[in-house]
């Protein structure tokens, strides 16, 4: 199974390490499915963890250690051309477009995309780890 993590799972992930999205890296870690990432996700995490709120929260160096370990392990694709317009937030139409190039799941806390018609494609992150748990 491939999966494309929201930006802003990544960050709840270094925020919690006891959480549902630091639980769901460490399941991809175990091998129960293949992140998938591109360049605009990886900069959009980047200028995220910057943002005064997260940093506070985050040291450079997690921040640091975190895209290390997606362009390691990771499957890197290239971004998909000009999106198509889906989302209220035009930002996050790359994340639909990259998880529809790639075959994948897209997991993600934002309610601009888990609202989104997209025949079960788009999981927030609780419900992504119940579907890993009923494959087990």
């Amino acid at each position: 199974m491939r999966v494309v993590l929201d930006p802003n799972v990544l960050i709840a992930a270094l925020l919690s390490a006891g959480g549902t999205p630091a639980r769901l890296l460490i399941r991809w870690l175990d091998g129960e499915f293949e992140v998938v990432v591109s360049e605009s996700l990886l900069a959009e995490f980047r200028l995220a963890c910057a943002y005064p709120k997260i940093s506070r929260r985050v040291s450079a160096g997690a921040v640091d250690e975190m895209e290390a370990l997606l362009r390691a392990s990771a499957q890197l694709v290239v971004d998909p051309d000009t999106p198509p317009r889906r989302s209220p937030d035009p930002g996050d139409d790359y994340l639909v477009a990259l998880a529809e190039a790639g075959s994948a799941l897209l997991v993600s806390g934002d309610r601009h995309l888990l609202d989104l018609e997209a025949g079960n494609r788009i999981l927030p992150p609780q419900a992504f780890l119940a579907l890993l748990d009923a494959a087990r």
